[in-house]
C-alpha cells in the first residue's frame, strides 16, 4: 500500500536549524503551558475558571502565528519517502550522463544512479559494497543516455480541466465571485483525466494544479505527483499538502507551504463584465477582510500568551478567509496570472500595501519590459512563469517576445517555463524550455526552468527538482539531450517506480546527444526592448540583383509536387556556392566567376542549407490579428444548418470566400515568414457545418494589391462534421444532398466542381467513425459516372485507426495538430507516438500510401512549423526522408488543398537546416517576385 503524505503527521517541515530550534522551543513551551493549565485547574484557582476549555489549543495556535513552512533540518536524513510504495524494487541506472540541477558547477555527472525506498540514494561513483547489500537490485545500463530530474509544471489545470473535455468534469473555474480564496482545486481533481499518462510520457512528474483565471482570487492550488496510486484517490496524488487539509482545527507544530491562485487583467474583467479597477478593488476588499482577522488574532494572542483571559472570548478566525490570512502571514505561495505592465504594477502595489510576497507572475508577457518593476514586489522577487512563443492571442499578450526568458534572466529574474495545461499539452513542457534555449536562454537555466526553478518557487526544492542523494526518486532517462528537438523519455521514474510499462524508443542522430549549438539572436533581443516589444519585422530587400550564398551544405528543391535533395556535402568535401540572380538560382556547386557581377551581395550560410518555403494551414493566420479582439478579425461565417442566411447573401446557396477577408502585414504573418513559412492557406472561420472556400496568400505581402500577395484566389471547399447540434447524421445527410446536386446558387455550382474532381473537398473531422461514414459516402457518390472526389480529412486525430482504408480510398489527411491530444471525446483515440507507441500517426499514414500534410491550430505557432516538421521526421524513426518530411508542410498541403501554382520560394538557413535548433533563417529567395529578402 502507498504511504500517502496527505494523511501523514510525521514529515517535519521547518527550514534549517533556526526553524528547528524554534519548533523545539515551541513544543517545550506548549508542554509547559499544558502542565501549567492543568495545575491551575486542579488547584481550583479562581483565575483558571476564566480559561476557555480549549486554552491549550489556542495557545498552540498563538505560538505558531509567525512560524514559516518548510522542512526541518533532519528532513535530508530521511531513509524512506513518505510516498514509498511497498514492493518497489531498488533500481540502479548505470553509465548515465546526469544533469543534476545544479546550475553553476558540477551540474553534469557521469556515473550511476541508485533509487530505493522512493529516494535517490547515491549519484555518480557508487561503492560496490553498498550495492552488494541489495539482493533484489534491478540494474539498467542506460549506455550514456542523459538523465535529468523529473519535469515540474508550475502552472497546470490537469485533472480539473480534464481530457477529453466533458461537461461533467469541467472544474477549472468558479463563477460565483471575484474573490474566492476558500475554494480548492483538489475538490475538483479528476483521477480519470487521460492527460496524466500522456504528460508522464513527456517526463512530467509533478504538477501544481491551479484553479483557472476567471476570478481575481480563484482559490487554493495543490501539488500532485502524476503517479497513479493503489488508493486511486485525488488525495493520494498530493505532495506535501497542508496538515490542516483534513481538519480545520489542526494545530500541528509543523507547517507546509500552501499555494493560491490570483489573476488580473482581461480574464476577470471579461467574466464579470468589469474593469481592471473593479478587479483591484475586489483584491483590496478581500485582503482588507483578511488583514482585520489577522490583526484581531495578533491582538488576541498577545493577551492569551500573557495569561490575560478575562473577557477574551473565542479565538478570532473565519474558515472562509483563513487561507488569505495565511497569505498575509507569508505561509502561502501566491501565483498571479498577470500579463502586462498595468496589471503587474497593480499587483506589486497590492503586495506592498498588504505586505505579502508573490511567488511568481504567470504568463507575464510584458515582464521583460519592466524587470525593475517586478523587483519592487514585497519580499522575495517573484519568479516569472511563461510560454516560449505563445503570444498575441489577446491584447495583453500582444507584446510577448520569444526573447523574454533570456532578457529576464539577464536581469537577474528567475524564469520558469510552464504549460497552462491543456492550453499547451504539458506532455511537451520540455519543448518550451527547448525554444527558450533556442532564442537565447542559457542551457542550464533552460533546463532549470522546468525542473529546479519551479520546484524552488513552489517550496519543494528540498525534495524534488534535483538529482541529489536524499531527494525523491523522480528522474527521466532521455533518448537525446533534453534540449534537443524531439527529446523523449526512454523511461520515467516517480518515487522510484518506472511509469512506462513498455517504452518505445527512437534512435536519434549523434548530434542530438549534445547541447544544441543555437543561433545568435542578440540583435533581435535588443530590438525587442528598443521598440517596446513591437520591433519591426518587415524584411529588407537585397541591395543587389545578384546574391551569392557560400558555405552551403545541402540544397533541397521542388520538382513539381515533390521535393528532391539535389546537392549535399559530406565529410571534408568543399561546401557549395549558390548564385541567385533576380530571385532565380543560376548556379550551384563550383560557380564560374563570370556569373558574379560587381556589387553582388554575399551571404555566408556557415554550413547551412537551402530548402523550399513552408506552407501553413489550419489556423486563422491571414484572417486574424488578435484572436480575442473581434475588431481585428474577419469573424465567423453564418452556417445554413444552424442559422438562417440572409437573402442578400443568396440565402442557403451562398458560399463565402476567405480571400475577401484576408489581412496582410500582421505580426504572426511576418514572424511566420521570418521562420521560413512563405505561404498561408486559410478557410473562412466557421462554428458549424459549412465554412467556405479557402485561399492561398503570401505571408510576406504588405497588402492584397501587391504582386503575388494572393497566391491562388480559391483553393478548396471546406466543411466540418463533428458531434454537435445538429446531429452528425444530419450533417452527413446535408453533405450527401449537396454532393448529389441538391444545393442552391453558388454552393451548388461549387459542389458540382467537387464531384467532378475540379475542386478539393476538405472535411474537418476527428472521429474515425465519422471518417468511415465519409469514405462510404465518397464511394457512394463515385459509383455515378463522371465523378471523382478529391477528399481530404483535416484534424483527423483518429485517422490512424483507418490508415489502410483511407489509403485505399485515395483520401488525403492533414493532421492538426501534428502531435495529437485527446481534447474531445471524438478525438480521444490518438496514436501517441514514442515512448508510448512505436509509431506516430504521420508515419503510419505515410506507410499506407496516404498523402499526409501537417497543420497548426493557432496562428502564433506558424513560426514553429519548421520544428513540427523536424519532430515528425524524428519520431518516424527513419520512415520519412528529409525530403518527405519537408513535403509534409509544403507540396503535400498544396496537393491536398488544391494549390496549383505551388510555392516557389526558397529559404536560406544559416548554421543548420530548417528542421533543427541549430539553423537560423536569414534569407528568402523569391523567384515569383524576382528578389531576395534578407532577415
Amino acid at each position: 500500500m502507498d504511504k500517502l503524505s496527505s494523511y501523514r503527521r510525521d514529515a517535519p517541515p521547518g527550514r534549517g536549524f533556526p526553524v528547528a530550534m524554534l519548533l523545539g522551543v515551541t513544543v517545550l513551551a506548549t508542554v509547559f503551558s499544558l502542565s501549567f493549565v492543568q495545575m491551575k485547574l486542579q488547584a481550583g484557582d479562581s483565575e483558571s475558571a476564566r480559561l476557555p476549555i480549549n486554552a491549550a489549543q489556542v495557545l498552540q495556535k498563538c505560538r505558531l502565528l509567525d512560524v514559516q513552512p518548510g522542512p526541518t533540518a533532519d528532513f535530508q536524513f530521511r531513509t524512506q519517502s513518505d510516498r514509498f510504495s511497498e514492493g518497489t524494487p531498488p533500481t540502479l541506472l548505470r553509465n548515465a550522463t546526469i544533469w543534476t540541477g545544479h546550475v553553476s558547477g558540477h551540474e553534469v555527472v557521469k556515473g550511476d544512479l541508485l533509487l530505493d525506498k522512493g529516494l535517490i540514494k547515491a549519484v555518480g561513483e557508487i561503492d560496490q559494497g553498498a550495492l552488494n547489500a541489495y539482493s533484489d537490485l534491478v540494474e539498467i545500463d542506460v549506455a550514456g543516455a542523459w538523465v535529468s530530474p523529473g519535469i515540474v509544471d508550475l502552472h497546470s489545470h490537469i485533472g480539473v480541466d480534464s481530457s477529453p473535455a466533458l461537461n461533467g468534469a469541467s472544474d477549472t473555474n468558479s463563477f460565483k465571485g471575484l474573490v474566492l480564496p476558500w475554494l480548492r482545486s483538489l475538490d475538483g481533481l479528476n483521477t480519470h483525466d487521460e492527460a496524466y499518462r500522456l504528460s508522464v510520457s513527456g517526463g512530467v512528474t509533478t504538477s501544481l494544479v491551479l484553479p483557472g483565471s476567471a476570478d481575481a482570487i480563484g482559490g487554493q492550488a495543490f501539488i500532485i505527483k502524476l503517479r497513479p496510486t493503489e488508493e486511486r484517490s485525488p488525495s493520494s496524488l498530493l505532495l506535501e499538502p497542508p496538515f490542516s487539509l483534513n481538519s480545520s482545527s489542526t494545530v500541528d507544530s509543523q507547517l507546509r507551504w500552501r499555494q493560491m491562485k490570483h489573476a488580473c487583467g482581461e480574464n476577470p474583467s471579461r467574466v464579470y463584465s468589469g474593469t481592471r479597477m473593479d478587479t483591484i478593488w475586489a483584491f483590496r476588499q478581500g485582503y482588507d477582510t483578511a488583514r482585520k482577522i489577522k490583526e484581531s488574532q495578533d491582538e488576541y494572542c498577545i493577551k492569551a500568551l500573557s495569561n490575560q483571559w478575562q473577557d477574551l472570548g473565542e479565538y478570532p478566525e473565519d474558515l472562509q478567509w483563513e487561507a488569505l490570512v495565511d497569505v498575509l502571514r507569508g505561509r502561502v505561495k501566491v501565483h498571479t496570472h498577470c500579463y502586462e505592465a498595468t496589471d503587474i504594477d497593480g499587483l506589486v502595489r497590492l503586495s506592498n500595501e498588504f505586505k505579502f510576497p508573490i511567488a511568481a507572475f504567470h504568463h507575464a508577457h510584458e515582464t521583460y519590459l519592466v524587470p525593475d518593476l517586478v523587483k519592487q514586489a514585497y519580499g522575495l522577487t517573484p519568479a516569472i512563469a511563461m510560454f516560449a512563443t505563445n503570444a498575441r492571442y489577446k491584447r495583453e499578450a500582444y507584446r510577448g517576445s520569444e526573447f523574454a526568458p533570456r532578457i529576464l534572466a539577464e536581469n537577474g529574474l528567475r524564469v520558469v517555463m510552464k504549460s497552462d495545461h491543456p492550453v499547451l499539452n504539458s506532455r511537451y513542457l520540455l519543448y518550451e524550455a527547448q525554444q527558450a534555449h533556442f532564442y537565447g536562454l542559457s542551457s542550464n537555466l533552460a533546463l532549470a526552468a522546468v525542473t529546479t526553478t519551479p520546484a524552488t518557487v513552489m517550496g519543494q526544492d528540498h525534495r524534488i527538482g534535483f538529482i541529489k542523494a536524499g531527494y525523491d526518486a523522480d528522474v527521466v532517462i532521455w533518448d537525446s539531450h533534453p534540449l534537443a528537438l524531439g527529446a523523449a523519455p526512454k523511461q520515467v521514474y516517480i518515487d522510484g517506480i518506472a511509469q512506462i510499462a513498455q517504452p518505445f524508443s527512437v534512435v536519434k542522430p549523434e548530434p542530438f546527444q549534445h547541447t544544441p549549438d543555437t543561433p545568435n539572436f542578440d540583435k533581435e533581443a535588443k530590438e525587442a526592448l528598443e521598440y517596446d516589444g513591437l520591433p519591426p519585422l518587415e524584411p529588407s530587400r537585397a541591395d543587389s540583383n545578384v546574391v551569392i550564398f557560400t558555405n552551403v551544405s545541402s540544397i533541397y528543391l521542388r520538382r513539381g509536387h515533390t521535393i528532391r535533395q539535389v546537392l549535399c556535402t559530406t565529410g571534408q568535401k568543399k561546401l557549395l556556392t549558390v548564385v541567385v540572380s533576380h530571385g532565380v538560382i543560376t548556379c550551384t556547386g563550383e560557380c564560374s566567376e563570370s556569373l558574379v557581377t560587381a556589387g553582388s551581395r554575399n551571404v555566408d550560410l556557415d554550413g547551412g542549407s537551402i530548402s523550399p518555403g513552408l506552407v501553413t494551414f489550419g489556423s486563422p493566420l491571414g484572417l486574424n490579428e488578435i484572436q480575442q479582439e473581434s475588431s481585428t478579425n474577419d469573424g465567423y461565417v453564418l452556417d445554413p444548418l444552424t442559422a438562417g442566411v440572409p437573402s442578400i447573401l443568396g440565402g442557403d446557396g451562398s458560399l463565402i470566400q476567405a480571400v475577401d477577408g484576408l489581412q496582410f502585414g500582421g505580426r504572426d504573418n511576418l514572424l511566420a515568414y521570418r521562420a521560413g513559412v512563405t505561404t498561408g492557406i486559410v478557410a473562412p472561420l466557421s462554428r458549424g457545418f459549412l465554412s467556405g472556400l479557402s485561399t492561398a496568400f503570401s505571408t510576406r505581402a504588405a497588402h492584397k494589391l501587391e504582386s503575388n500577395a494572393v497566391v491562388q484566389k480559391i483553393a478548396a471547399l471546406h466543411v466540418a462534421i463533428n458531434p454537435s447540434s445538429p446531429s452528425t447524421s444530419t450533417q452527413i445527410a446535408a453533405l450527401r444532398r449537396l454532393l448529389l446536386g441538391n444545393g442552391e446558387g453558388e454552393l451548388a455550382l461549387r459542389f458540382k466542381d467537387v464531384v467532378q474532381g475540379k475542386l478539393p473537398l476538405v472535411v474537418a473531422v476527428q472521429s474515425a467513425d465519422i471518417m468511415a461514414s465519409l469514405i462510404r459516402l465518397k464511394q457512394e457518390i463515385e459509383s455515378h459516372p463522371g465523378t471523382n472526389i478529391r477528399l481530404s480529412f483535416s484534424g483527423a486525430s483518429e485517422a490512424h485507426l483507418l490508415a489502410k482504408e483511407i489509403g485505399q480510398a485515395g483520401v488525403g489527411v492533414i493532421v492538426v495538430p501534428s502531435r495529437p491530444f485527446p481534447y474531445a471525446w471524438e478525438s480521444r483515440r490518438i496514436l501517441s507516438g514514442p515512448p508510448l507507441t512505436e509509431q506516430n500517426a504521420i508515419a503510419l499514414l505515410h506507410a499506407n500510401n496516404v498523402t499526409v500534410g501537417i497543420g497548426i491550430e493557432e496562428q502564433w505557432s506558424a513560426r514553429s512549423l519548421r520544428f513540427d516538421v523536424g519532430w515528425a521526421a524524428l519520431e518516424a524513426n527513419g520512415q520519412l526522408s528529409k525530403s518527405e518530411a519537408l513535403a509534409l508542410a509544403s507540396v503535400n498541403l498544396e496537393i491536398l488543398l488544391g494549390v496549383e501554382s505551388g510555392n516557389e520560394d526558397l529559404v536560406a538557413i544559416k548554421g543548420g537546416s530548417l528542421l533543427d535548433f541549430t539553423g537560423k533563417v536569414v534569407s528568402i529567395i523569391s523567384p515569383s517576385r524576382g528578389v531576395v529578402d534578407l532577415l
